[in-house]
């Protein structure tokens, strides 16, 4: 599986968030700013992040994002979550992303190691504590 720009971009913005949010509420373009990244895109990523109970948001002249939940409670396995795997998830890890959409997936021999793979992948991603990497 294959991690795409979204998941590191948006890794990186919750990072920023933790990092800065004695200050107050985060604003989008400061994160922009910091991590090099369009504003446009960072929204696109806040949103699904926000709907995903990870990010919460305030509008308003002193508004902007911080953690829904404390940095220690959030792992990047989380993050990549949200934005690779599908939206009807059954909490299977994603693991099934590899091979769900294979029309040879109820025949294929190797299934059980791009499936053990994912699993792998994403035990190893969850050992990542957004809290430790602050």
């Amino acid at each position: 599986m294959r991690i795409t720009t979204r998941s590191r971009y948006a890794t990186r913005m919750v990072i920023d968030i933790a990092l800065h949010c004695d200050e107050g509420p985060v604003q989008i373009g400061d994160i922009a700013r910091r991590q090099n990244i369009s504003v446009k895109y960072l929204e696109k990523l806040i949103r699904e992040l926000r709907k995903a109970g990870l990010i919460r948001s305030r509008r308003g002249p002193q508004g902007g994002h911080m953690l829904a939940r404390p940095a220690s409670e959030i792992t990047v396995g989380d993050i990549v979550r949200v934005l690779e795997c599908p939206p009807d998830s059954d909490g299977c890890d994603c693991a099934e992303k590899v091979c769900g959409t294979c029309s040879r997936a109820g025949e294929c021999i190797t299934r059980g190691i791009w499936i053990e793979t994912a699993r792998g992948m994403y035990e190893k991603l969850d050992s990542y504590v957004i809290g430790n990497l602050v």
